[in-house]
């Protein structure tokens, strides 16, 4: 009989429920950059990596637009990129199909569109023309030199953009970059502040997400609390009339202290952060709340390769479909009436009379004996699902200490409550997390996260909104772990092992914390996997039609062997000197014996003496079969085959 999964499997094309999280890579993405076009923003200053050259904050924030576009032309290539300036009085053109009704002073660069070759070389050619004069920018968008666009206007024009253009099942971004932390400071500003927070929650509630990039530097520090702590939607657990009382609600890590690390900052926010599901949480009997869930690990692959159809003077995507065949007929069988079952041994001829199948008087079906049994898809779902619905349900509470780090076999899903469906989910959800917290316990509960999937007991982790000098690092919710069941748990061999002692400790310890990562975290942002590096850097220059060079390619996982040695080298040597000398390094752990695999080689001068003296035979099956693969000869058949082609080869040779 096959394994489960193999006659189980199910297709879902109609079935709005996700089996797999492949759908988010096919779900589009929409990013438009904001960026501030005004007369700060343009100011010329020395650049940091390049001497005698200048630059300006535009001339960055299109730069890291430029390299946002290149990356996700490979690893998105569905998803959609615009880029609208304000504060400069270039005006848009209105024959360009998208933001014909943005406010004055703003001015449409790229409309949003997918991702192309010629799009991204628009943008690289003006950034060329910006290094070689570094007033190209300022002609090219001339600053407004009195007075500033409201911000209600910016985010009115974010939004008829982002209408025109951008699909309506995309998830939807405005990457707002400005240096300016007080755009209203003239009287009537409170006016202003109500208008842009209005706007504002008009673009959010269709669907639009801000991600705010401040920059920040030591002659003009950016202060949110003047301005945008009161304008911008909070995204925190607490009550939004608790929120009101606090001015400085925006946590400090959204300010960029150096533009340099404008780039690497938008790294972390390119990523749409995409629900893999979202269904309700059952508290009690008639009492429920929505939740969102969220993978917090996930591998990220090479994009999958597609199917083209060339017509002469295009290349267009082929469509995929399948279809199932009857092979008797030739003729396309009906999904619906497709029926699923182990596949059994030989089964006697079934009888004349038991043609049909019987069904008991409760409308069971009957299979006879010698026959297989059948089921429809919809049971084959009963089967996996146990006729439960999508949903989690609280069924109790333990003690944290009851969890155990061996209790956490597979990644764990993150949990947030979703306002959208059930009114009242955020309240509800933040008064269970805090009295968890405050009670350290966590929660049993059963879990059905997909319609085509297992039901499974999970713990409900609480984590609380933690934060550290830099802002807010950590959100409050759950943390979904799947427990294992008895059989998913091994006991480990218990082995016991050497101790290292005080000084051993010591001088290890002196060297590991010469090369230790500094301040102790690891970026995996900045350690992008080389061989995927690598592949996006050769599908790159192919799409620009760019000459790639291997050479250039730099793997920044490799350790740094000549800084590492030059800090800690001698104490490395130390450590390896004490190691050497320790007394457990003479002793020796008894092991039992085990059985030695037999001695296969044979000297061919040993085969072409016993082909001489027509003694072949008098070699093993395996001595001859080593001989014959030596030699790139077959090795199939009996011991009188090889014998008789060992002895072709000789005569051959």
């Amino acid at each position: 009989m096959p394994p489960y999964d193999d006659w189980n499997n199910i297709d879902e094309e109609e079935d709005e429920e996700l089996q797999d999280a492949s759908i988010y890579e096919t779900k589009k993405d929409v990013i438009l950059f904001c960026i501030d076009c005004s007369e700060s923003m343009l100011k010329l200053y020395d650049d940091p990596k390049y001497e005698d050259v200048q630059t300006c904050h535009v001339f960055t924030a299109l730069e890291a637009a430029m390299q946002i576009e290149k990356k996700k032309i490979i690893v998105g290539p569905n998803d959609s990129v615009g880029i609208l300036l304000f504060n400069t009085t270039r005006k848009s053109e209105t024959s360009r199909g998208q933001g014909s009704e943005i406010k004055g002073n703003t001015y449409l660069f790229q409309p949003i569109s997918p991702l192309s070759a010629p799009k991204v070389q628009e943008l690289i050619q003006l950034l060329d023309a910006a290094r070689e004069d570094p007033d190209e920018l300022r002609k090219t968008f001339p600053p407004v030199m009195n007075g500033r666009v409201p911000m209600g206007d910016v985010f009115t024009s974010c939004n008829w953009v982002l209408r025109d253009g951008a699909p309506k099942t995309a998830s939807k971004r405005v990457f707002l970059i400005t240096d300016e932390d007080d755009p209203h400071p003239r009287t009537g500003s409170k006016q202003l502040i109500t208008s842009a927070r209005t706007t504002l929650i008009d673009l959010t509630q269709a669907g639009v997400t801000v991600e705010p990039f401040f920059i920040s530097t030591d002659e003009k520090p950016f202060d949110v609390s003047k301005f945008y702590s009161s304008v911008l939607v909070p995204t925190n657990l607490d009550d939004e009339d608790e929120l009101q009382k606090d001015s400085s609600v925006l946590p400090e890590s959204i300010s960029i202290s150096r533009i340099e690390d404008l780039l690497s900052q938008m790294r972390f926010h390119e990523i749409p952060k995409r629900a893999l599901f979202s269904i309700p949480f059952q508290l009690a009997d008639g009492f429920t709340i929505g939740i969102k869930g969220y993978g917090l690990v996930t591998e990220q692959k090479k994009g999958a390769y597609k199917y083209f159809v060339d017509l002469g003077d295009k290349m267009e995507v082929a469509t995929v479909r399948t279809t199932y065949v009857d092979e008797d007929r030739q003729a396309e069988v009906d999904k619906t009436k497709i029926v699923y079952g182990p596949e059994l041994g030989a089964t006697a001829a079934p009888d004349d009379d038991d043609d049909e199948e019987s069904s008991g008087t409760s409308g069971a079906r009957v299979v006879k004996a010698g026959n297989r049994p059948f089921y429809t898809a919809e049971e084959i779902r009963s089967f996996r699902t146990l006729g439960l619905e999508p949903g989690i349900k609280l069924l109790g509470f333990k003690d944290r200490s009851e969890l155990a780090f061996e209790d956490n076999v597979k990644h764990s899903q993150f949990i947030y409550p979703d306002e959208m469906s059930y009114s009242g989910s955020k309240r509800t959800f933040s008064a269970l997390l805090k009295s968890m917290v405050k009670k350290k316990k966590i929660g049993i509960a059963l879990c059905l996260n997909r319609r085509n999937s297992s039901p499974v007991f999970c713990a409900l982790l609480p984590q609380k909104e933690s934060s550290d000098e830099t802002g807010w690092t950590e959100p409050a919710g759950f943390h979904l772990i799947p427990l294992p069941f008895a059989d998913d748990i091994r006991t480990a061999p218990i082995q016991e092992g050497f101790r290292a002692s005080e000084e051993m400790k010591a001088s290890a310890r002196a060297w590991i914390d010469k090369i230790s990562v500094r301040n102790g975290t690891y970026p995996p942002d900045s350690y992008p996997n080389p061989a995927l590096a690598y592949h996006n850097e050769q599908l790159q220059a192919s799409a620009f039609r760019e000459e790639y060079d291997p050479d250039s390619f730099e793997d920044v996982t490799e350790p740094k062997l000549g800084s590492m040695h030059k800090r800690a080298g001698n104490l490395m040597k130390e450590w390896k000197t004490a190691l050497v000398e320790d007394p457990s390094a003479n002793l020796v752990v008894p092991t039992t014996g085990s059985k030695r695999k037999a001695d296969v080689s044979v000297d061919e001068a040993e085969i072409k003496s016993k082909y001489d003296s027509g003694s072949l035979a008098k070699l093993r099956v395996d001595q001859l079969k080593e001989f014959l693969k030596a030699k790139g000869q077959g090795v199939a058949g009996k011991k009188a085959e090889l014998v008789e082609r060992v002895s072709e080869w000789f005569d051959a040779h």
